[in-house]
């Protein structure tokens, strides 16, 4: 069978199981890839995300994670949303989730696709494959460019002619010998609305971020409290952020998914921020079943919940943060007492510190009192 009709037929079939893109990459990444990837891991950028330190060699260099690989095939799942998905930005009592945790785990879905996809080629062809989804040291977005699926936009995310900024990626490393699709070229042009957007300046020039200010890293990977001088730009998101995303003028091709477990929960397009913070630890992981927030814990996706209730003006949700003071968490209290600082008056929020700084041991949550 010529190679060009391989290529074809991995397409029918990858088409069959539900992936929306399909293309074939070399065992490489776009020249000054690994390069820049060294210069990110040198200034720090890459912050609590040790793992990236951890296995930049393999991340650098495809080759280098599996020897014996000779085409690496990319797979796109569309998670397109069906409306705009800044529209709740200004719902100032409810909280923003970013589009891709709106239901379920995408890990698995796509996992779940490229091995059946994996079985069947190993089947047809006899070859050895490898399967990755983004848990492992795998430069997705580049591999995606040199494959022709899309190109990484300013923002540094991928960008599709045909689906905007909503493709979930996954790969299969194969010892199949595959030409290459033709890399897709950059078409972002003068265009710098991701960079305007961000709130939190993230985006410090085109092509480069800094995710010690992104507010997906901010919300999900970092650990601790979020530092005071990001919390108000934050407004209320309260897991990831779209808004770099959203914005991009190649969205107006985009189609909504077709995938139900995609397709945003009604409950998360527009959570009620008082309703959230009222979760328990049982309740957080009944709530989040099978939704990629699970993974965060519930004390973390609190204090970003808090952030937002102190973002929200709204004086009614004191009484909301007020239930979190005793929390038996250090992070959800420290939150909470910032979040009173924004809602209360001067001398009820002082009030309110002399009471509670009696009895406070942790030092971050006494630090948040005393400013």
């Amino acid at each position: 069978m010529a190679e060009n009709t391989i290529r074809e037929t991995i397409a029918a079939k990858a088409q069959e199981l539900g992936f929306d893109a399909f293309a074939v990459a070399p065992p490489q990444l776009p020249a000054g890839t690994a390069e820049n990837l060294t210069a990110f891991l040198n200034e720090g950028r890459h912050a609590d995300m040790g793992w990236m330190a951890d296995r930049a060699a393999w991340r650098g260099d495809p080759r280098a994670l599996w020897g014996d690989t000779r085409s690496i095939l990319v797979l796109g799942l569309n998670y397109g949303p069906e409306g705009d998905p800044l529209a709740t930005l200004g719902e100032r009592s409810k909280g923003n989730i970013s589009v891709y945790a709106r239901n379920r785990d995408y890990h698995d879905l796509v996992k779940k696709r490229l091995k059946a996809l994996g079985r069947w080629l190993v089947g047809e062809y006899g070859c050895e494959i490898k399967v990755f989804v983004d848990t492992a040291p795998v430069m997705e977005k580049p591999l995606a460019q040199m494959s022709g699926i899309g190109w990484q936009g300013k923002h540094t995310n991928l960008v599709s002619r045909q689906f905007g900024s909503w493709l979930f990626l996954g790969e299969i490393f194969t010892t199949l010998d595959i030409p290459a699709n033709t890399p897709e070229s950059d078409h972002c042009g003068a265009c710098r609305a991701c960079l305007d957007i961000c709130p939190t300046r993230a985006l410090p020039a085109p092509y480069q971020i800094d995710p010690r200010r992104c507010i997906s890293y901010l919300t999900i990977e970092h650990k601790g409290p979020i530092p005071r001088d990001l919390r108000a730009a934050m407004g209320n998101h309260i897991y990831g952020c779209d808004d770099c995303l959203g914005i991009c003028p190649w969205n107006k091709f985009a189609q909504p998914t077709a995938v139900d477990a995609l397709q945003g929960r009604t409950d998360l397009t527009a959570p009620a921020l008082a309703e959230l913070a009222a979760l328990d630890d049982a309740a957080f992981r009944t709530f989040f079943s099978g939704s990629p927030i699970k993974r965060i814990g519930r004390d973390r996706f609190l204090r970003n919940v808090l952030i937002a209730i102190g973002n929200s003006k709204k004086p009614n949700l004191a009484a909301t943060a007020l239930t979190c003071l005793d929390d038996p968490s250090p992070l959800v209290r420290g939150a909470a007492v910032w979040a009173l600082g924004c809602l209360l008056e001067g001398k009820e929020f002082e009030t309110l510190s002399l009471k509670h700084l009696e009895h406070e041991s942790d030092v971050s949550v006494r630090a948040e009192w005393e400013v």
